[in-house]
């Protein structure tokens, strides 16, 4: 039995029998819950109700000015009794004043004047027991001179209203209360804030690398076309550069300070592509459309050539129409290893060790191809719920055309891949777009361990 419940029942105990009203008054409960407890009470054989219905009488604002004030028909006896004649009425003494006043015999009209046909004190009875029956109908809703009462309604001075009265009685059922707390008892639902399944993630994953052993690298999402596109050796007529898949930004990027890197980019473009390499084509600004951009800045502004393993998690941004799959703005993640003993076997143990502690038991690798690795491979994990593989990101070894003109140092071995995918796999969804709804629902009924 709630406390609720318990409070009501205790006090009908008491006072054998009250109105919802009167419990309401007494408990300090609202009368909503009190009805939903009595209800209650009722269904479980504590207490019985009965309804009654009362109707009162209630005078409408007109007839409350009337009996604080005067009567129409009395205004006009006034007027008969300085002999006026009707044009001198006003227009609530003609529409009103003149009918009443000659139904019940205070005035007469002859030769368009008004004649009293009644004395003072005869006139001062019957305005009397107006204004007592107005009285009384003010107070209680009723009055017994209904001679009056009808007249008021037939008026519309009156408005009926029904008070439904409940009266709720105790029954003497012994009350079994149980001692200390029902633990089966469901708890109420507690709103409370979380993380957002992309932040949840991203702190797990950037957990991750650092247990391995990576630094995290930092840079802005606005960057030259220098540092997306040259320096990881790909040409200056490449499709990719287009408007049809970059954000362009209207405003000129600097190349580096550090001119020997820039020749050696230059040299390295125009000896493996035959072409003569444009500085004003390096300079464009754009957003950036890989993290990569930032293994290039971070393996150039190393000072030696000591062992280096670096990794980002950040935005990156496809001028191309989104879909269930697709985003045109999303999260990559990005690592590289530079060591001049590594191996690709050390590529694959470090991507099937990275998705094993995300909680995927089966991974395999795919050749494949990308423009700045060689050789180059495509992640794959296995997806128990759908009985499929399903591609998570691409990794390999940086070309010498990169790493070189870089930071002088080979192999580097890399990797970029996807943080909603993974996301969409242990979340079980099947529209990347859900991230980015904003849906509350969605937000609050996500659970994600790992």
């Amino acid at each position: 039995m709630y406390k609720g419940e318990k409070q009501v029942l205790e006090l009908l105990a008491r006072e054998k029998q009250l109105m919802v009203s009167q419990i309401a008054e007494k408990t300090g409960l609202n009368e909503d819950s009190v009805r939903r407890i009595v209800e209650n009470l009722r269904t479980s054989g504590y207490a019985t109700t009965k309804s009654s219905e009362v109707y009162r009488a209630e005078p409408t604002g007109e007839l409350l000015d009337y009996c604080k004030n005067e009567f129409p028909e009395y205004m006009v006896y006034k007027k008969a009794r300085e002999k006026a004649a009707v044009s001198e009425l006003s227009p609530v003494e003609k529409s009103i004043g003149i009918r009443w006043a000659k139904i019940k015999g205070f005035v007469g009209i002859e030769k368009g004047k008004l004649v009293p046909r009644k004395k003072e004190e005869d006139v001062q009875k019957v305005l009397g027991r107006m204004g007592k029956a107005c009285n009384d109908l003010k107070e209680s809703g009723t009055t017994e001179r209904k001679v009056i009462e009808e007249e008021f309604f037939e008026r519309k001075l009156l408005q009926k209203s029904v008070e439904r009265t409940v009266i709720v009685e105790y029954t003497g059922k012994p009350v079994e209360l149980e001692e200390g707390f029902n633990v089966n008892v469901p708890g109420p639902d507690m709103p409370v804030g979380k993380n957002h399944p992309i932040t949840t993630i991203t702190k797990r994953m950037k957990q991750i690398m650092t247990e391995l052993g990576f630094h995290e690298m930092e840079g802005s999402i606005i960057e030259s076309s220098f540092w997306n596109f040259d320096t990881l050796f790909q040409p200056q007529d490449h499709p990719a550069r287009e408007l049809a898949d970059t954000f362009y930004i209207d405003k000129k990027s600097l190349l580096p300070e550090d001119k020997n890197l820039v020749e050696r980019v230059k040299k390295t473009h125009e000896e493996g592509w035959k072409y003569s390499w444009d500085p004003e084509e390096a300079q464009k600004t754009v957003l950036r459309t890989h993290t990569t951009s930032l293994s290039a800045r971070y393996l150039a502004r190393a000072e030696d050539k000591k062992p280096r393993k670096y990794f980002a998690i950040g935005r990156v941004f496809r001028n191309e129409a989104t879909d269930f799959s697709h985003l045109a703005e999303f999260h990559q993640v990005e690592g590289i290893i530079a060591w001049e003993k590594a191996t690709f076997t050390d590529l694959l143990g470090i991507l099937r060790e990275f998705y094993r502690k995300l909680g995927f038991g089966k991974i395999r690798f795919r050749p494949s191809y990308f423009p700045y690795t060689e050789p180059s491979l495509e992640v794959e994990v296995y997806f128990e719920e759908k009985q499929q593989w399903l591609e998570l990101g691409g990794a390999g070894i940086f070309r010498p055309e990169v790493s070189i003109p870089l930071a002088g140092v080979y192999p580097v071995l890399a990797w970029g891949l996807s943080l909603e995918r993974p996301l969409m796999l242990l979340l079980e969804l099947d529209d990347i777009r859900t991230f980015y709804k904003n849906d509350l629902d969605f937000l609050k009924s996500s659970r994600l361990e790992i």
